[in-house]
């Protein structure tokens, strides 16, 4: 099928240049790195090829692993070539991809995946939750509290989410009757490093950002995080959105952080360290249940790559870095069920008339965002989504 200029007009608001992988549903030939535009799919790599574009061997690979190996210029030089192009629909049309006949697959290799808790208003609700009048942990606004994850459960978009099976507290061995989602911000890095990562260079190994949906089991994540980090409770599923969306795409989203007491350590202070003002939206089942503010986080990405080497741990191209759920101060906007339901406590009302604690098998989580542009407009970070299946 031949696609015309009016099949790539951009949605609103539109997704600007992100990058993303398909693979053939009943199609021949490999995965194939594309950009998405209107209704079709934009051929990077035939582009680049054809039309004499930067780096045409890494964008005809198929994954973005090689690109991400490459480093900030050559991903500077990509995006800005790519936006040139996306700009004008007519030139577009012979390297378009209809939908119909291919589907997004997870666009890198996960190297490694770390989950930071960056938001003071979810720490603050899961610390009350937990405790009745307790606070942050006094560590808390030392440093940015992370766990290692499993890079293995890391799944794209679309892709089911089997309700997990854990130890649900003594003698009792059964699936999550807590089954939760997390609205986070995923970092995708690239590059290597052999040792710790100044702040101010942390953000030239950001490629981009993906939206990120950390699944849980609140109530194995519960009896087994006591005294150590959760296992089965986080491990069994981490969905992020198909596309990645360049950093330099952001340019219009930096903010200033929140005000900090006590003040950070100086690794953790300087120029970089700034937050990103995307506002999430969750969905369930279809309807609107929070929106989430992200350009409040507490600890900024700058803070968390550099962190995160502070040790000597090297950054290996696709390393995955989630912000933790994403929560405001009011009621509608908290970024996930333990929070709206205040540890399962009050039912959360749907307009369907049915109420729930936490997830249903069959229920549909659907998280989008948007980000503002340099010239007042916005434009959007894609979508992350999952249905619950039951458990095995």
């Amino acid at each position: 099928m031949t696609r015309t200029a009016a099949d790539l007009l951009p949605p609103d608001p539109p997704l600007g240049t992100a990058l993303g992988v398909v693979a053939g549903s009943g199609r021949p030939g490999p995965s194939r790195i594309v950009a998405p535009a209107g209704t079709a799919y934009i051929d990077v790599g035939t582009l680049a090829a054809a039309q004499d574009g930067p780096h045409p061997g890494l964008l005809a690979e198929p994954t973005l692993d090689g690109l991400l190996a490459a480093g900030r210029p050559a991903w500077r030089e990509v995006r800005e070539w790519l936006a040139s192009w996306l700009g004008d629909p007519e030139r577009l049309a012979p390297y378009a991809l209809p939908h119909a006949g291919v589907v997004p697959v997870l666009p890198f290799t996960v190297a490694d995946y770390v989950d930071f808790f960056a938001c003071e208003q979810h720490a603050a609700n899961a610390a009350a939750i937990a405790k009745p009048g307790a606070g942050v942990p006094p560590n808390w606004k030392h440093l940015p509290v992370g766990y290692h994850g499993r890079a293995g459960t890391v799944y794209v978009s679309g892709s089911p989410v089997v309700r997990p099976v854990g130890q649900r507290g003594p003698g009792d061995l059964g699936p999550t009757r807590a089954l939760d989602f997390e609205a986070e911000l995923g970092l995708v890095l690239g590059g290597t490093t052999t040792g710790p990562v100044a702040l101010e260079e942390a953000l030239d190994h950001v490629f981009g950002v993906v939206l990120l949906n950390d699944w849980s089991a609140r109530d194995i994540q519960s009896w087994e995080s006591r005294p150590l980090g959760p296992l089965l409770g986080k491990s069994f599923a981490t969905s992020v959105s198909a596309w990645v969306t360049p950093l330099d795409e952001l340019a219009g989203a930096w903010t200033e952080p929140p005000a900090r007491d006590p003040q950070p350590l100086p690794y953790l202070l300087g120029k970089a360290d700034r937050g990103l003002d995307v506002t999430f939206e969750v969905r369930l089942n279809g309807e609107r249940i929070s929106t989430p503010p992200g350009g409040d986080l507490y600890w900024t990405p700058a803070q968390l790559v550099t962190h995160l080497t502070t040790n000597g741990a090297p950054i290996r191209p696709g390393d995955l870095l989630g912000s933790g759920t994403v929560s405001g101060p009011r009621r509608d906007q908290r970024g996930c069920l333990l929070e709206l339901t205040w540890g399962g406590r009050d039912e959360f009302a749907l307009s369907d008339g049915t109420t729930r604690h936490y997830l249903h098998d069959g229920d549909e989580v659907s998280i989008v965002a948007s980000a503002p542009r340099p010239d007042g407009g916005r434009f959007s970070l894609g979508e992350v989504r999952g249905t619950v299946l039951p458990a095995y």
